[in-house]
């Protein structure tokens, strides 16, 4: 759970502490030069159209994948992700979310332009369905 606050921190509980540095040091490069911190602030106070114009994409776009990743490999090393495929809703995850940082400028969702920071966190919910119905699909043609 440590891994959703920060990427590293999970690595860190669970006794990977140069797994857990190298991913906070990628963290921090890729927050600052994203400039997420600031598009976090600009979208919570509702201003989506400066959040999109303080946006680095070049560099927003490796954030998904460095989370996604942090996430899963913390999860395995903590004991969970036994099961064949048990990776694929984080993948799945990662790349929607990513999909949905290259589309946040743009798309409007019934006329709301959600922006580099809501359009992504709402992509989660798909690419975790779609990862866990694959598995699903995977597993049970595997037997």
């Amino acid at each position: 759970m440590w891994s959703i606050a920060l990427p590293g921190f999970g690595q860190y509980l669970n006794g990977k502490f140069f797994k857990g540095t190298v991913l906070l040091i990628l963290e921090f490069v890729v927050n600052l030069q994203a400039n997420f911190n600031e598009i976090i602030i600009l979208s919570f106070h509702g201003n989506i159209e400066n959040a999109i114009i303080q946006a680095n994409y070049q560099w927003l776009m490796f954030y998904p994948c460095l989370y996604f990743y942090s996430m899963w490999d913390a999860w395995k090393d903590a004991g969970g992700g036994k099961e064949k495929y048990d990776f694929l809703p984080f993948l799945f995850s990662a790349y929607f979310v990513t999909v949905g940082c290259i589309y946040s400028s743009k798309l409007r969702i019934f006329g709301i332009l959600f922006g580099p920071v809501w359009l992504p966190i709402l992509c989660v919910i798909p690419g975790v369905a779609v990862g866990l119905i694959i598995r699903k699909i995977i597993k049970y043609t595997d037997h």
